[in-house]
């Protein structure tokens, strides 16, 4: 439960910066069930009104549980932030970002840094809480294990999260400094689960339905958070629901290369209907296609030509070319998808490690610019 939301199946779309809009999380509800979060919106962002942010926050007529996440350094504008989207009634459910490692995100001491200064992480946690209660929001927070392995916070942070009274805390069960690379520490996720009273969800490589029946099993966790396994395949969501009703028993869809090309070019009809704008559309679609098309036969001109698609009628050609008779390849079921980097150095503000406790917030912490 996220307030009075049952979240059946306990399954969370991770927001994704330039992923997860209204046509992508509309593509993927027609799947299956589950909590679709926006991109991520950052606090001064929203509480300054910027025209660009406040159009990220759209939300189809039909999404009957509208999840929004927020990203903020500042516990003031955090609870302004939150105070808003009360106010105006833009979401059922604020998620708070500490899991992000972009640099440009650390190095203000935000994301996946910031609950190393657990006393300023206590402040944002609890102000954005008590701001929510006086809608009845719920308030969840998401967070990765630290920002190495001799800076972990995951459950310190969690323990506060619950004290605060947030409805739920979902792990990234990797550190800052591993990005995306390596496997996930499920153990990680099953010590927080072992920690907390409320809700945990696990996140971090869930690739199939399997897999999510696999992290429940390991760790005892109440739901699974599913980022980058869903790209190019929006399906998954549908193998997510089958695996959580049917148990072991569930049969994962396959679909052919030309179910595939209906549903990339039912996404792309989404996204001109969303940006209302055919050629934007079509210019957003174009990074899914390596995306929808990981593992299939198909020749690398083809590959490039509905890369650079400027029109609909230009899509629906270039897909017509396609055999739709191919095989779903098996073979790429379980892989990873999407960014896969190696680790690196946390960008940090200066004398961040020095102390735990000072509640101090980083001079230009806050950014007006959304989406990760």
């Amino acid at each position: 439960m996220l307030g009075n939301h049952a979240v059946n199946p306990p399954v969370v779309l991770a927001p994704m910066a330039g992923i997860t809009n209204v046509a992508f999380r509309r593509l993927c509800r027609e799947q299956g069930g589950g909590v679709y979060v926006c991109e991520m919106i950052t606090t001064r962002a929203l509480v300054e009104r910027i025209p660009k942010t406040l159009k990220m926050i759209a939300f189809a007529e039909d999404e009957g549980f509208r999840s929004l996440q927020l990203y903020g350094v500042d516990p003031d504008v955090t609870a302004a932030a939150v105070r808003m989207v009360g106010e105006r009634n833009l979401a059922d459910h604020v998620d708070l970002n500490f899991g992000c490692p972009v640099p440009k995100v650390t190095r203000r001491g935000g994301g996946s840094a910031l609950p190393w200064r657990r006393k300023l992480f206590g402040r944002i946690v609890r102000q954005a809480v008590d701001a929510a209660a006086e809608f009845g929001i719920p308030l969840t927070i998401k967070m990765r294990k630290g920002i190495d392995e001799d800076h972990l916070t995951y459950v310190e942070a969690g323990l506060t999260a619950q004290d605060a009274g947030v409805a739920a805390v979902a792990l990234h069960a990797r550190t800052a400094e591993q990005r995306y690379s390596g496997q996930a520490d499920w153990d990680a996720i099953a010590t927080l689960k072992q920690a907390l009273d409320v809700p945990v969800l696990g996140n971090g490589d869930i690739w199939e339905g399997s897999d999510a029946l696999r992290m429940v099993a390991h760790t005892g966790v109440d739901g699974v958070v599913v980022g980058r396994g869903c790209l190019g395949r929006p399906w998954l969501f549908a193998d997510l629901e089958a695996a959580f009703t049917k148990g072991g028993d569930y049969q994962p869809v396959l679909p052919s290369l030309g179910e595939v090309a209906k549903i990339m070019s039912r996404h792309a009809q989404l996204l001109v209907e969303a940006l209302e704008d055919e050629r934007h559309g079509c210019a957003d679609f174009r990074k899914h296609v390596a995306w929808y098309l990981k593992g299939f036969p198909v020749g690398g001109d083809l590959r490039r030509s509905l890369a650079m698609i400027s029109s609909l009628a230009e899509l629906d050609d270039l897909l017509g070319k396609l055999d739709p008779a191919i095989p779903f390849p098996v073979e790429s079921l379980g892989q990873p998808r999407g960014r896969i980097n190696a680790p690196g150095k946390v960008s940090l503000p200066h004398g961040w490690l020095d102390s735990r406790d000072d509640d101090t917030v980083p001079e230009g912490a806050e950014t007006d610019e959304s989406g990760g």
